[in-house]
């Protein structure tokens, strides 16, 4: 774990500290909403919601100790009126929840895309498999990197956590493409596609973020952008998509009521 550099202004300092706050909000009220729904779908659909509330319940809680870590890290103050100035208290600053966090979701955020498909059991099971541990071993891949500050090692690790990042990308955008066509309904296989893209689309943005530090930004500038990027990506990737797999689920039930209560 870096130590944080020195010379923060206040609107740096802020605008982390305000993407952080975002962050507890966005996921909090995400797991409340999550969990009312669940007696609105059907059986088969629950366990993938419930999943949905877990994980924004844990992103709750790791950004409730990365805004405490942050703000311990600093003291904030204004002298006579005037600006304020930003100092570092010398407490660390621990970007390490970050990564114990999606070593806990990532893998989830695609066990629950898959269970709210309601692919064939095998397949269900094999995809489960597959799709987590590749999911875990690219966060695990990431971290040694992150904590560098030497680029050449920072880009080594990017490397290698790529391969597993690439095969659950392809997986995602060109591998469920035929299962997504089976949706009971064009609505939910709309909501489907949705879902899967918005991964992609979410998930691009990590190895962006990651390499803030090594397109020639640097010092507070450098970890504002990857604190902020981080948290807005977390937010698409997480209470978003959870939104998506709640719409799926609502829209999976109703068709199924819908045809239980037809006459046969």
């Amino acid at each position: 774990m870096a130590p944080l550099p020195d010379g923060f202004s206040y609107a740096e300092w802020n605008a982390t500290y305000n993407g952080l706050s975002f962050g507890i909000a966005a996921m909090g009220s995400a797991t409340i909403f999550f969990w009312l729904q669940l007696p609105n779908v059907t059986k088969s659909y629950r366990t993938a919601l419930t999943i949905t509330g877990i994980v924004t319940l844990i992103a709750t809680y790791h950004y409730i100790r990365i805004f405490s870590s942050w703000s311990e890290a600093f003291t904030v103050a204004s002298k006579d009126g005037g600006d304020y100035h930003v100092k570092l208290t010398g407490a660390p600053f621990n970007d390490g929840y970050r990564y114990v966090d999606w070593l806990l979701t990532v893998p989830l955020l695609l066990i629950e895309l898959i269970l709210v498909m309601k692919l064939p059991q095998e397949e269900t099971v094999s995809l489960s498999w597959k799709l987590g541990l590749a999911s875990a071993l690219m966060v695990a891949l990431g971290y040694p990197g992150e904590i560098q500050e030497d680029l050449s090692v920072r880009w080594f690790w990017w490397c290698l956590s790529m391969i597993p990042f690439c095969y659950v990308v392809f997986t995602l955008a060109v591998g469920l493409a035929e299962s997504t066509s089976k949706q009971p309904s064009p609505a939910a296989a709309s909501l489907v596609s949705a879902a899967r893209y918005l991964t992609v689309l979410s998930w691009c943005t990590y190895p962006f973020v990651y390499m803030v530090k090594s397109v020639g930004l640097a010092g507070p500038a450098a970890t504002m952008y990857e604190q902020v990027g981080y948290s807005i990506a977390d937010v698409m990737a997480k209470a978003v998509f959870g939104v998506l797999i709640w719409a799926i689920a609502s829209e999976k039930s109703a068709v199924e009521e819908s045809g239980k209560l037809l006459p046969k």
